[in-house]
């Protein structure tokens, strides 16, 4: 249900006019969008390499942690944050031994509190968390945590992860909106038809005027097609060079796969995975090698986590591998900026709800045959 949001005085989000904007509609799907998707080959036999995990963070089953992201903070130290939907609230980690540091926030519907947080976003200095059931982004400054504002109120109902895009005149925020039809008799989810799954994505276009934010709803996404249509929907991750916006279809039922829309929320006709993933897709995040670099993304298996990686261009599979413990991953955070402890960066992955995981880039790169320095 919708829940009045109390906004901080001098950190007030503005929305346009001081009400909601019209959301255009979707777009038109191409003439791709009504034929078979186009899908990519990944019929070559199953390999899966198996590392070693760099650290597992403390397990705190009462929190169900959701999803991690990092930020190095001022000092040169690495902050891993993760969401944690049952104590709503953010724990904040040590980015290079997984030691706790601090939690923040509490339960509520005012700035700096949380109901159900869910995806994670980092960029420059600011902290975008999605909440499922205040159904709105909240926004905070690093390092201080301070809450800056929140939008979406108005349009999501049940929102889950979101993917930020920093542009010259500010951020476009793509949010997914996986709501439902209600409950059968047997508990499961109701599917929307497809033509109503036109608003599957969200797009905001967000300014940063010091501590004041302007946030805009630009666009609804999602297609909807037999083919484009996005049933249900957390991940999503973005590659403004290429002009492609990946979202992963968790419907079981149907296909676990990634959608390749573009930016301004065309499906482009591709999908891929559908014949690599032996459980649901989950996280994404793209690992950039200067003009090339992989999409990494999560089989989230229950007994253990397969991590698949794909060509950027392609989308060709390039190699896979797990780890000795993690399982049952729902988020993942690539930080490919370097540090002591991890030169050339590290991957995160929650582990069971309890708590996050890290891989050594270093060690992924070796064990995929992936060139570990790259060409600006």
């Amino acid at each position: 249900m919708a829940r009045r949001m109390l906004l901080a005085s001098a950190m007030t989000l503005v929305l346009a006019a001081g009400c909601t904007p019209t959301a255009p509609t979707a777009p038109p799907a191409n003439d791709a969008a009504t034929k078979a998707p186009a899908t990519v080959d990944a019929s070559a036999e199953r390999q899966v390499a198996t590392l070693a995990e760099a650290f597992l963070t403390p397990m705190t089953s009462d929190d169900n942690i959701d999803s991690p992201a990092a930020w190095k903070a001022p000092d040169g130290k690495t902050w891993l944050i993760a969401t944690a939907k049952a104590t709503d609230k953010l724990v904040v980690y040590d980015g290079s031994t997984g030691s706790p540091l601090r939690g923040v926030g509490s339960t509520g519907a005012a700035l700096g509190q949380f109901d159900r947080p869910n995806g994670i976003s980092v960029t420059d200095d600011l902290l975008w968390i999605v909440e499922r059931d205040n159904h709105r982004v909240q926004v905070f400054s690093l390092p201080d945590f301070t809450p800056l504002a929140a939008f979406g109120a108005d349009d999501l109902r049940k929102p889950y992860g979101l993917w930020v895009d920093k542009r010259a005149d500010g951020y476009a925020v793509y949010v997914t909106d996986s709501w439902d039809n209600g409950e059968d008799a047997q508990g499961n989810d109701i599917l929307p038809p497809l033509a109503e799954l036109d608003k599957r994505v969200r797009q905001y276009h967000v300014r940063r005027d010091g501590a004041e934010l302007t946030a805009t709803l630009a666009a609804s996404i999602g297609d909807t097609s037999e083919a484009g249509a996005l049933r249900v929907v957390e991940s999503i991750w973005g590659d403004p060079a290429n002009d492609r916006l990946l979202v992963a279809e968790e419907d079981e039922t149907y296909a676990s796969e990634f959608k390749v829309y573009t930016l301004a929320g065309r499906f482009t006709g591709t999908t891929f995975g559908r014949d690599v993933f032996k459980a649901q897709a989950e996280g994404v995040m793209l690992r950039t090698c200067g003009k090339d670099g992989w999409w990494i993304t999560t089989e989230q298996g229950k007994e253990r986590s397969v991590f698949h990686l794909f060509d950027r261009h392609s989308l060709k599979p390039v190699g896979s591998f797990q780890g000795n413990k993690v399982a049952n991953t729902d988020g993942i955070w690539m930080m490919q900026q370097g540090s002591p402890r991890f030169p050339h960066g590290a991957l995160y992955a929650v582990h069971d709800d309890q708590g996050v995981v890290a891989f050594d880039w270093e060690q992924i790169a070796k064990a995929l045959a992936l060139p570990l320095e790259c060409a600006s």
